[in-house]
Parts: structure tokens; C-alpha cells; sequence
């Protein structure tokens, strides 16, 4: 675990144009790494209307103390997949009754 690990995140975060990082770990985060994180600086959320840190060290030790992730509330935490459409405009069905005198005709 080093200073690597959070520059990894960033360039994630950056790139999939996420307002927030979290990096969960283990162990307490190096000196090297909390700058790291603390020179991303913060997400406005204009809802809200208040900042919260871009990127942020977890440890599992904190969050089983309580500790949350600073974030705007939200009921979707997600990325969402883009929905695809169809290129079926109707399904086969199918038919229950049909297999069954199929299968009653074969044991018959």
C-alpha cells in the first residue's frame, strides 16, 4: 500500500468523471498518501450546497467505528449502465400447456 495506489484512483476517478473517490484499505494510510488525497481538494454539490473531499482514505477499522464517507445524500450511489434498447419488439411465448400434452403423449 503506497502512494501509487491513490494516484491509481485519481486517474480513475478523473476518467470515469466521478465527483467522489473512496480508497478502502486495511491498514492506516501513509503520510504520502493523505497529501495525495488532500491536494485533490473537494466536490461542490450545489444541492446541498456544501464540499466534500474529492478523494478519501477509509480504513475498515473506521468504518466499523462508525465512520461514513462524506457525500452528498443520494439514493443512488451507482453509476447507472445506459439502457439498451431492444431489437426485439415482442417475445415468444411460451406455451406451458402444449409441453405438458406433448410429454403426456410420449410417457402415454
Amino acid at each position: 500500500m503506497n502512494v501509487s495506489h491513490i494516484r491509481d484512483l485519481i486517474g480513475t476517478v478523473e476518467s470515469e468523471k466521478a465527483a467522489i473517490g473512496v480508497y478502502l484499505t486495511l491498514e492506516p494510510p501513509t503520510k504520502p498518501m493523505l497529501t495525495e488525497a488532500a491536494g485533490k481538494g473537494f466536490h461542490h454539490s450545489p444541492g446541498w450546497n456544501k464540499d466534500y473531499p474529492r478523494l478519501q482514505i477509509v480504513t475498515v477499522e473506521e468504518l466499523l467505528a462508525g465512520k461514513q464517507v462524506e457525500m452528498p445524500p443520494s439514493q443512488m450511489t451507482f453509476k447507472q449502465a445506459e439502457k439498451v434498447a431492444s431489437k426485439r419488439k415482442d417475445q415468444a411465448g411460451f406455451d406451458l400447456n402444449s409441453s405438458l400434452s406433448n410429454t403426456e403423449k410420449t410417457e402415454s
